[in-house]
């Protein structure tokens, strides 16, 4: 009897056992255009069927609340936790981000209507085709034109266009970011910077119309976690002051109006320790053939250099295939991980890696060199795990 060589690597995980974003009947991408089509706008599909129409809505989106981690605190999140049962229509089901769950690319699902391989920001980081390098799309650098690397209007826009009155009340430090041109422009943008005066302020806004489309945000949830982790008393000191705000929201909607609370994403732990963080930068076999290292720890795009792509797909299969589900770009778009078939526009497919890894298990690729900050994170997030890709869509009308 042998024993099993040193080289020899597990099955990889099937790409058919990934869970799917639900796009056009229950993700992110699909929330404005419902409740635009509600309102009336031309051209804009109710695909979300359990949401039934209001004149005034407002979306207050958490940054970084999955699914799982508000029913894993009722004691913090009294109020969330009683609306569970009013997610999605009254289904008492969540929503799925998107593939990758990660700010910027949610937020552009959320604004546009569109899923990833159309709206065209497909991770935290990836390649421009027109020079090469790496474009942060959280941080649009380096700069690249908004308008040509998104082109597609917001729902926000046609809102307005339509006679409905449109608004965002954030933190004004966004106001003129590149990324809320792409995504969440069109209409007013009000900048407050308490969250307290956010709720009262989104209210207002509602009542400003006949017909209304209001978001506002809050982003201190997400950096509380990235700095300390879903299970750290900070991270559950935020959720306290995010389930008052949503409370204080609700009771001032006007008449005829409806309040979405829904996310960006979910987000886990990752221990500290080599066996749950692999580190790139000092791993020879996951480096060879590779030219750029792009998205984050959970949701990889690898970029090969010109001949290797399909030398470093068998690489990174036969090394991580037990704990990612590891796709080339074309088995990935196939698969559906960036929108339903025939989603991807022509101008995003070089975007997207060559590679596309997303986590299964509790375990980050990480770059110690390259991304040092990123790299020291406790609470991550970007795949397609429950933990990471749920989000819910809790309802309060007037």
């Amino acid at each position: 009897m042998s024993l099993p060589s040193p080289w020899d690597h597990p099955e990889p995980l099937a790409l058919d056992s990934a869970p799917l974003p639900e796009y056009g009947s229950g993700s992110l991408a699909d929330l404005l255009p419902t409740l635009a089509a509600g309102m009336g706008v031309p051209g804009m599909t109710a695909t979300i069927e359990e949401l039934t129409g209001t004149d005034r809505a407002c979306v207050f989106l958490i940054d970084g609340l999955g699914w799982e981690q508000l029913r894993a605190h009722p004691d913090e999140a009294p109020f969330l936790n009683s609306l569970l049962g009013s997610s999605r229509g009254g289904t008492g089901r969540p929503l799925t981000a998107g593939y990758p769950a990660t700010t910027a690319t949610s937020l552009a699902s959320v604004g546009t209507g569109l899923p990833p391989g159309a709206h065209g920001l497909p991770g935290y980081t990836v390649r421009n085709p027109a020079t090469g390098a790496l474009m942060n799309q959280l941080r649009w650098q380096p700069w690249t034109d908004p308008y040509t690397w998104q082109p597609y209007p917001t729902v926000f826009e046609l809102a307005e266009r339509a006679g409905v009155h449109a608004a965002q009340v954030s933190s004004p430090t966004f106001a003129n970011t590149p990324l809320t041109k792409v995504a969440l422009s069109g209409g007013t943008f009000i900048g407050r910077l308490t969250g307290e005066d956010r709720m009262d302020l989104a209210a207002e806004q509602l009542a400003a119309g006949d017909r209304s489309l209001v978001y506002t945000y809050y982003a201190e949830l997400d950096g509380a976690g990235h700095r300390y982790g879903v299970a750290s008393d900070t991270w559950r000191g935020q959720l306290m002051t995010v389930d008052r705000l949503a409370q204080r929201l609700a009771e001032q909607l006007p008449p005829r109006s409806a309040l979405y609370v829904t996310a960006d994403h979910g987000m886990v732990d990752i221990p500290f320790d080599d066996q749950h963080r692999i580190d790139f930068d000092e791993d020879w076999e996951l480096r060879a053939g590779v030219a750029l290292l792009g998205g984050e720890g959970r949701a990889r795009h690898v970029y090969a250099v010109p001949g290797a792509e399909n030398d470093v797909l068998t690489v990174w299969r036969e090394v991580l295939g037990e704990q990612f589900w590891v796709a080339s770009r074309d088995e990935a778009i196939d698969a559906g991980w960036f929108g339903p078939p025939g989603a991807c526009d022509e101008r995003v497919y070089e975007r997207i890696g060559d590679v596309v890894a997303a986590a299964h298990d509790d375990v980050l690729i990480i770059a110690s060199e390259r991304e040092p900050k990123e790299s020291k994170m406790v609470g991550n997030h970007g795949s397609m795990t429950p933990a990471e890709q749920l989000v819910p869509l809790l309802e309060v009308r007037s």
